[in-house]
């Protein structure tokens, strides 16, 4: 648990840069510029000759103008065809698809009501629409719903305002949202398994780790397998995941050996 990955990245850009340095050199010896023109016979006035011209190719063309880089378009509210969904569209289709009852009966990875919000993505159009210009936009909407361990997937027509399908799952595990990767950083901050992941913070920081607003977090849903601890072994059916921590500013933390089961809330140590 208290072993602290250090990346190299100042020497690979620092190498990166030599290489580069050393390329432009290589490239300023070979470039036709001085060395033609001494080379030409023509003495001292054959190189100012060429200089004139240069100069006077470059006045003709007009001095090269700065890039400028352009804003981004202002989103519309709706999309057409097959563009990404809006930020207006998406936060519709999802009040959309959270109706009362499946606010109701749900709970979230905190244990609030209502589902947790995995994905909100543009739907692919069906068979018979595929050559449709005019073919009704729709979006489908992933809800994880703790209190049963489900996934609840519903199609919104963004035309009609109408949830045209529901599909709920169990034992499916989509990829995390932030929101869930953050709770299980909270849950290990506070579990007495955290304690190597504390120490480690304050041994590359100074600092004490109390919020997991101090680290850089990604995850990586978990399953469990023939080798897993008992204590795992709903995991898959369950929503589990390992954490991959560094701390902002500061190193990378390993902490691939312990197991946060959001559904159970408990942390278990593999390997």
């Amino acid at each position: 648990m208290r072993t602290i990955v250090h990346r190299h990245l100042g020497k690979v850009v620092a190498g990166a840069a030599i290489a580069v340095a050393g390329t432009a050199v290589m490239v300023g010896i070979t470039l036709p510029g001085s060395a033609g023109a001494d080379d030409s016979g023509g003495g001292n006035g054959a190189g100012q000759t060429s200089q004139q011209a240069g100069q006077s190719k470059d006045q003709a063309q007009g001095a090269v103008q700065p890039g400028v880089v352009e804003e981004a378009p202002a989103e519309g509210d709706k999309g057409k065809g097959r563009d990404p969904l809006t930020d207006d569209e998406t936060e519709r289709v999802e009040k959309l698809a959270l109706d009362r009852q499946l606010f109701r009966s749900s709970e979230n990875v905190e244990g609030d009501k209502g589902p947790q919000r995995i994905t909100v993505d543009l739907a692919e159009p069906e068979e018979s629409e595929l050559d449709d210009p005019n073919a009704p936009r729709r979006a489908e909407v992933s809800f994880y719903d703790y209190k049963d361990d489900s996934l609840v997937t519903k199609t919104v027509n963004l035309d009609t305002g109408k949830v045209e399908g529901t599909d709920t799952q169990h034992g499916v595990q989509p990829p995390l949202s932030r929101a869930e990767t953050v709770e299980a950083a909270q849950l290990l901050i506070t579990d007495r398994l955290g304690a190597g992941l504390k120490a480690d913070f304050k041994d590359s920081t100074g600092k004490e780790l109390t919020s997991p607003d101090q680290l850089l977090l990604n995850s990586m849903v978990y399953r469990a397998n023939a080798g897993t601890p008992a204590a795992l072994a709903d995991c898959g059916k369950h929503r589990c995941l390992r954490l991959f921590v560094k701390a902002k500013n500061g190193p990378w933390i390993d902490s691939r050996d312990l197991v946060v089961d959001l559904s159970a809330r408990k942390i278990a140590k593999v390997g």
